[in-house]
């Protein structure tokens, strides 16, 4: 109760921005927000904590007070330029956990002051080809949250209604976050692996998507191995359950029937194809990957599948949530004040967070 009159405390004093025009005075609220100016080196701290214009919102839109926003790899290709700009000076984030706070014109299936997570898939165009069979993760005209449009590294947020969650109980402001890219993404993968009970998945690099992903492959009763860089990353997969745990070029203990590469390092595709059986499968979880190096055939054939995913659909999104709430999957987390995003960014850019960062008002 306290930590929410604080919140809202912190909100009234929200400053206001006030000039003449024609003759009248107009009254804008504003609110606090991380703005990129232009990409650069998270090493020289380019997002700015400063006073923005809050937004309104559209047409079957809501409008979300801001509680917490996990820090996602993609949030670091973004704020260093790896994904192209497109739009100027965006407000980053994209696992958002707050309440709805207004609705739009059209808006209003979901009561205010319930608590919904706002996802990296922002809005589809719903009539492409994919919208139309049910791949919405594939559309040709979709938005992103923190990348095509503002995100949650702010006070406030607008996202069309209809691309929220509500979210289980069960996880708190702090640990819900990771569960809405990382999760939902970790999910998809898992999925496209076709794991099942004694199945032997391999996990390439040990982060936000992979902390969250081993409790599922170990609730469908699969054996997980791990190949990640750090003792502290190699220490938490075998707490979660992992049979092994090595250096992320080193091969298992065993053959795989699959594995999911969540490291944006494309010099991991031939080991981590090398360890796979006939038959196998590997998955490439980033939005983003280094430059994979050339590889002989020979890892490839045998019936070897190799593919990537992309983005994810609302579907994914609400059956792992029924999913994480049924496990339940602890996210370990480290919290940082959203005001020193900066800071968060460049602890997960150099390996230094344990699990998932998430952003904290």
């Amino acid at each position: 109760m306290l930590e929410l009159k604080e919140l809202r405390l912190s909100r009234a004093r929200c400053s206001v921005h006030r000039w003449a025009q024609a003759g009248e005075s107009v009254t804008l609220k504003s609110m606090r927000a991380c703005v990129l100016p232009a990409p650069a080196p998270i090493e020289t701290a380019p997002l700015e904590w400063t006073d923005v214009p809050r937004p309104r919102p559209g047409e079957g839109e809501v409008l979300v007070g801001v509680h917490a926003c996990g820090v996602c790899r993609t949030d670091l290709h973004v704020i260093e330029g790896e994904l192209p700009v497109r739009k100027p000076r965006v407000i980053p984030g994209h696992q958002i956990v707050g309440v709805v706070e207004e609705h739009g014109p059209g808006a209003g299936l979901i009561s205010k002051g319930a608590r919904v997570g706002v996802p990296w898939l922002h809005r589809t165009c719903g009539v492409c080809e994919f919208c139309r069979t049910s791949r919405e993760n594939l559309c040709d005209n979709p938005q992103f949250t923190g990348w095509t449009v503002d995100g949650g590294y702010a006070e406030y947020a607008t996202v069309p209604e209809a691309f929220v969650y509500e979210l289980p109980a069960a996880f708190t402001d702090v640990q819900a976050p990771p569960l809405l890219c990382a999760g939902i993404i970790g999910f998809r993968c898992l999925r496209l692996a076709e794991i099942g009970a004694g199945a032997r998945l391999g996990l390439y690099g040990f982060g936000a998507a992979a902390h969250v992903a081993i409790q599922v492959a170990r609730y469908w009763g699969a054996e997980v191995y791990a190949a990640t860089r750090g003792v502290k990353h190699q220490r938490l997969a075998m707490e979660l359950g992992a049979l092994w745990s090595g250096e992320a070029d080193a091969q298992p203990p065993v053959p795989l029937d699959a594995a999911i590469m969540f490291a944006p390092a494309g010099e991991l595709v031939p080991p981590a194809l090398k360890a796979l059986k006939k038959g196998g499968r590997l998955i490439l979880g980033g939005i983003h990957m280094s430059p994979i190096p050339s590889f002989s055939y020979d890892l490839l054939y045998q019936e070897r599948i190799m593919r990537s995913v992309a983005n994810n659909t609302r579907d994914d999104g609400r059956e792992f949530l029924k999913t994480a709430a049924a496990i339940p999957i602890r996210t370990e987390i480290e919290v940082f004040p959203m005001s020193e995003a900066n800071r968060a960014l460049k602890a997960l850019k150099y390996d230094g967070v344990s699990g998932a960062a998430v952003l904290k008002l």
